[in-house]
């Protein structure tokens, strides 16, 4: 278990945060958010997605947002995506990294990805080929690891079984995401326990909502655990579409202070941090969430 204190935060509003937003916004207000997000010193942000326009119309302009997000020494723009073809056009802009997206539930894979988990990994072979030949890490995410709107309770056994396999097929990092917000501490225990028993800690991350107010409690049990890697979103953008109105993701202030009370260490600059949420938040003020997601 790493004994160190320091945390790598994985900015996630310029994709998680935004996407289901209705309103219109424009390339150029999210490439602004990714330069403050970098300025206050936010090292690898989720600047877009690249998936049909269709299905996530506020991602219509990835390929414009990879392109012109600021580019720095230290910092990794990374970009989810759904399967090869997506993952060619993310790599042709200049994607530093590269996340796919499974479940932990096979109805919310089917209703999610028209796909049962098992084929989902599959799908996402050739995206880790290209990643290789190119260099470039994978993240994979695992969705609704304790609890999913379908199903309920997911046991933790699903957990570490979709993360063995997404390991397998060549995922640097595994994310386990509460997808809706409702996992109590001592289920994100139970879950982190069975991945754990089959993965190092150094691969895994958490990804939070706080719908239910229990990001944060959730956070110490991961930190107990020993998980360094934790995302958020800038100004708590997300929301859950099973939930409306509730809360989003974790705010990536909230998370950053919280850490710095604990006394680890962040290298967020809280006051440029600050900045970039109340932009976040202002991109966010008068759109409808959309019910889709990836």
């Amino acid at each position: 278990m790493p004994a160190g204190r320091e945390i790598t935060i994985v900015e996630v509003g310029p994709r998680d945060g935004l996407q289901n937003e209705n309103g219109v916004i424009s390339t150029h207000d999210k490439v602004e958010l990714i330069r403050l997000l970098a300025g206050a010193g936010l090292a690898r942000i989720e600047a877009t997605a690249f998936v049909s326009p269709r299905w996530v119309p506020q991602m219509a302009d990835h390929d414009a947002v990879m392109r012109q997000a600021v580019r720095r020494d230290g910092l990794r723009l990374s970009a989810l995506v759904p399967n090869e073809k997506g993952a060619l056009a993310a790599i042709a802009t200049g994607a530093q990294e590269l996340a796919v997206f499974a479940s932990a539930s096979e109805t919310f894979a089917m209703k999610n990805t028209n796909c049962t988990i098992a084929e989902s990994i599959e799908r996402f072979v050739p995206v880790l080929a290209l990643a290789k030949a190119n260099g470039l890490p994978v993240r994979g995410y695992v969705s609704c690891a304790v609890d999913c709107p379908y199903e309920g309770v997911i046991a933790p056994a699903a957990v570490a079984w979709v993360s063995e396999q997404l390991a397998r097929i060549g995922c640097t990092e595994i994310a386990v995401a509460d997808t809706i917000g409702r996992a109590a501490p001592e289920r994100v225990d139970a879950m982190l326990r069975a991945v754990l028993d089959i993965m190092p800690v150094e691969r895994l991350a958490c990804h939070f909502h706080d719908t239910s107010s229990m990001a944060l409690a959730n956070v110490d049990v991961a930190l107990n655990h020993g998980i360094r890697v934790f995302d958020s979103a800038a100004g708590g953008l997300g929301g859950c579409p099973y939930a409306p109105g509730a809360a989003g993701n974790l705010a990536t202030g909230r998370l950053a202070r919280h850490l710095s009370s604990l006394d680890y260490q962040h290298r967020i600059d809280l006051c440029l941090l600050d900045h970039a949420e109340q932009f976040a938040r202002k991109l966010s003020a008068h759109t409808k969430r959309s019910p889709k997601f990836v």
